[in-house]
Formats: C-alpha cells, sequence, structure tokens
C-alpha cells in the first residue's frame, strides 16, 4: 500500500480520491406499513460512493459520474447526490432522456428488484470521450462496476475502456466490482468478454463468488482469483456472502475466516457497501486483509437495516 500512498502524493492537483462511474435510479423501497412504498436514490455506484463518503475524512473528495435528464426526479437526484457530500461536477443532463427506477421485494431479509430503466439517461455517461477523460484525469481512484459497462452501448463501453486505460497510464488506479447482471446485457459471451477487458485495467478487483460461479463457471474463490489475475488484475478479493474471504495479487495472497456472520434484514448494497469499507481501509494505508475485514464491517451495519443506503459508524470501522 506504500505505493498507492506514494502515487496519490504525487498527484496532489487531483482534487478527487474516488471518482465512482455509473447509474444512478429511483429506488422505490417497501415502508412498515403494506402497501406504502419509500422514494429514494440509489444504484450500485452511487451506493459505494456514498458509504466512502462517510468512512473517509472530509478533505478527501468523493465524486460521482453519470448522466441525468432534467425532470424534478432527475433534479432531486442530483440535490440528493450533493447533499449526501458529493461532488457531482461529472453529473451530465440530458434533456431527451431521464432517471431509470427500481422496486426492491424483501423475502426473509433477501431482496429482488423490479426495474424500469430502458431509457436510462445513465445510457449515455460515455458518449463524450474528452469529458470521460477529463473527469479520469481529475482522480486519483477511479470506481466503476458491470453494471456500469451494461448500460453502455459497444461504442460507449469501448469508449470509457479507452478513457480508463489512459488514465490509467497517467497514474490513476481503478478499483472495479464485476456485479454480474446477465439480464442487462446482450448475450453471455458478450458480459464475460467485456468484463475481462476491465479487469485487465484493475487495480483492485472486487468480485462476488456466487456471481462469478455461475457466470464463469468457476468451482471455487481460488479459481476466481487465478482467472482475474491471468486477465490483468493487479489484487484480488473475491466475496462471498458472509463466507471466508479469499485474495490474491500482487498486494498478498490469503483468506480471512474470522469474519462474524449477521442475520440480514435486507441484504441491498451489502456489497457495495463491502466494496466502500474495503478501498476506504486501503486508501488509508491498511493492507488487504484488515480492508477486508473493514469492508465486511460496514457491510454487516448495513445489512442490519432496510434500504440500500442506510446510517452508520464509519468511525468505529477504519
Amino acid at each position: 500500500m506504500t505505493e498507492l500512498r506514494q502515487n496519490a502524493a504525487a498527484r496532489t492537483g487531483r482534487p478527487l480520491a474516488v471518482l465512482s462511474v455509473g447509474e444512478a435510479m429511483v429506488e422505490m423501497s417497501p415502508a412498515d406499513e403494506p402497501s406504502l412504498w419509500r422514494l429514494g436514490f440509489a444504484g450500485d455506484t452511487l451506493n459505494t460512493a456514498w458509504y466512502l463518503r462517510r468512512l473517509l475524512p472530509s478533505d478527501r473528495a468523493i465524486g460521482f459520474m453519470s448522466r441525468i435528464g432534467v425532470s424534478p426526479f432527475s433534479d432531486g437526484m442530483r440535490k440528493f447526490i450533493e447533499a449526501a457530500g458529493l461532488d457531482v461536477t461529472h453529473i451530465s443532463r440530458d434533456p431527451a432522456a431521464e432517471v431509470g427506477l427500481y422496486a426492491i421485494h424483501l423475502t426473509g431479509g433477501e431482496r429482488s428488484f423490479s426495474y424500469w430503466r430502458g431509457q436510462s439517461a445513465a445510457r449515455g455517461l460515455a458518449d463524450d470521450g474528452t469529458a470521460l477523460d477529463r473527469a479520469f484525469a481529475a482522480a486519483d481512484w477511479i470506481y466503476l462496476s458491470g453494471i456500469t459497462l451494461a448500460i453502455l452501448p459497444p461504442a460507449g463501453r469501448d469508449r470509457l475502456l479507452a478513457s480508463l486505460a489512459r488514465a490509467r497510464e497517467n497514474g490513476a488506479r481503478v478499483a472495479f466490482d464485476p456485479n454480474l447482471r446477465p439480464r442487462l446485457w446482450a448475450d453471455a459471451a458478450t458480459m464475460r468478454g467485456t468484463v475481462e477487458r476491465a479487469a485487465a485495467l484493475a487495480d483492485e478487483m472486487l468480485p462476488s463468488f456466487d456471481d462469478e460461479h455461475g457466470q464463469f463457471g468457476d468451482p471455487d474463490p481460488q479459481a476466481t482469483i487465478d482467472r482475474y489475475l491471468a486477465a490483468g488484475a493487479r489484487q484480488v478479493v473475491v466475496k462471498a456472502g458472509g463466507e471466508p474471504v479469499r485474495f490474491g495479487g500482487a498486494d498478498g495472497t490469503g483468506c480471512v475466516d474470522e469474519l462474524r456472520r449477521e442475520a440480514p434484514v435486507d441484504t441491498t448494497a451489502a456489497g457495495d457497501s463491502f466494496n466502500a469499507g474495503y478501498l476506504a481501509a486501503r486508501l488509508a494505508g491498511h493492507g488487504v486483509a484488515d480492508a477486508i475485514r473493514a469492508g465486511h464491517a460496514v457491510s454487516r451495519q448495513v445489512i442490519r437495516q432496510r434500504g440500500a443506503l442506510v446510517e452508520i459508524d464509519g468511525g468505529s470501522v477504519i
């Protein structure tokens, strides 16, 4: 981690510690009274940015990059993101599109979703290559997910990955969660190929084993680690839903197996909040194993509450 801290120190002109890139959506979550719903805003990369803001000191700026519409829903979303303490410089507007919406359905703490996102403005977040380069040049770390890539048209994916490669050549670091959602992709081959292209640019790779087993056929977490390292990732941490977490790569190899289990109230954002705790600890100079413990501690707090974005005690984690 010393090398990462030196790299960041050498780029003090960059205003953002982390730029999180992806889609934010209107979230409808179950209220306590049947047939009533709570309206909020969330999305996998927004969730991670939101928790990072609560875990890192105020002098470490966290930004969110996306594309939204011009309606009151979009206005409300932008105000919400800014009020959360996130930099909104790189949120652009599309007058012909609107933000997507999803609803959470809970069964015993496990969640499923219904989505309305076909015309989401975020599908155009990579239309402007110059804007991508400018945004990525402003960040020490760039965080994205497989959903970020899945919602883009093919040309947008190519444009984003090319800009990401240029930023990395210029000293930025990349964290990537594959967050495999086959329904968002045209076909499984395109999903797998694009994810492995992104993995080649990742300094921190944060897959979930259930996804990787289901979509790549990995027999165990070590196979996931080996496959992503072979693709070019620098460090791989395989989340396992509360089970022991295995990791491997340039910054160490091992397994964290003393993680305390938690009976979930709502598993929404479990992985997103883990990623935030892990990355915050890494940015604070901790090794991989301790960062995994930090990520788990954040996730345990989140799954005890309803909704994607909930209050946590960040000071007790990092």
